[in-house]
């Protein structure tokens, strides 16, 4: 029976932020061990799911519903959900001066387990993970993300889900800031994570087709104005690098004004 049920199900789902609606009836489904791209314009929403997918206070849901592994998650709140198996890395993650990356993620694997985790079976799993994404021993003893350049940023993200073994992972551009060599370490450290944990769900959350050439999407979708607009294969992706989203855009916008309210009949 637990097979049946999807790792990740979006039902129509809308979220405002200080009451301007952002997302407009999203429905998404991630099955076990499936790697799905969302992609899309500036300001299509994109973000948006991402931090509403983690319970971010912000991002109000007026409807619809989220969830993981059958379980509601719209009463828990983001710590809860990530006990639950969700992570989210951020496409701008924050320093946190004081708090040493050795620290951070103890607090953070015990968290999630409940328990504390042998001092030396951590350090065994941490030093075998920073190793596997060319991360020096050097860097456990520095703050989170203090004084990191943008690729050391994007690592870290990927060495917290090496270690804490989400159910799914939601990638908010990963790729963003970039160059080819990191971003070919991150997805190598992406694909890895998954040989190790092949039930694990992955939503990639990206602008441009490049990453996909390193983590290959069992599913593409296309976010415009709130909506998914389409879906399809990896072609998708290739189809939106070699054409942009203009057309999809066009399309989007005559659909929305193709929806014709039933005028009131008077006797």
């Amino acid at each position: 029976m637990a097979e049946s049920i999807p790792l990740l199900k979006i039902e129509d789902l809308h979220v405002q932020i200080e009451d301007k609606e952002i997302l407009r009836g999203v429905n998404l489904e991630v099955k076990r061990g499936e790697v799905h791209a969302l992609m899309g314009p500036n300001g299509s929403g994109k973000s948006t799911l991402s931090y509403a997918l983690m319970g971010h206070p912000r991002y109000e849901i007026t409807s619809g519903n989220i969830r993981l592994n059958g379980e509601d998650l719209l009463d828990m709140g983001p710590d809860e959900r990530s006990r639950k198996g969700m992570f989210l890395a951020f496409q701008y993650p924050m320093a946190i001066p004081g708090v040493s990356v050795v620290n951070f993620l103890r607090t953070a694997l015990k968290s999630v387990r409940g328990q504390d985790v042998p001092i030396r079976e951590f350090r065994k799993d941490l030093r075998e993970q920073m190793a596997a994404l060319q991360m020096s021993d050097q860097f456990i003893s520095r703050y989170v993300n203090e004084g990191f350049s943008g690729g050391e940023k994007k690592r870290f993200e990927i060495l917290q889900m090496a270690m804490l073994k989400p159910g799914i992972a939601v990638m908010d551009e990963t790729d963003s800031g970039l160059d080819i060599d990191a971003l070919r370490v991150v997805s190598d450290g992406v694909n890895r994570l998954r040989e190790t944990n092949p039930e694990m769900g992955v939503l990639l959350i990206t602008h441009y087709q490049r990453l996909l050439n390193y983590i290959t999407p069992d599913q593409v979708h296309v976010l415009v104005n709130g909506r998914i607009v389409r879906s399809g294969g990896k072609e998708l992706a290739l189809e939106l690098e070699a054409e942009g989203y203009d057309q999809i855009i066009r399309d989007a916008q005559a659909s929305d004004a193709a929806v014709v309210l039933p005028q009131e009949v008077t006797v």
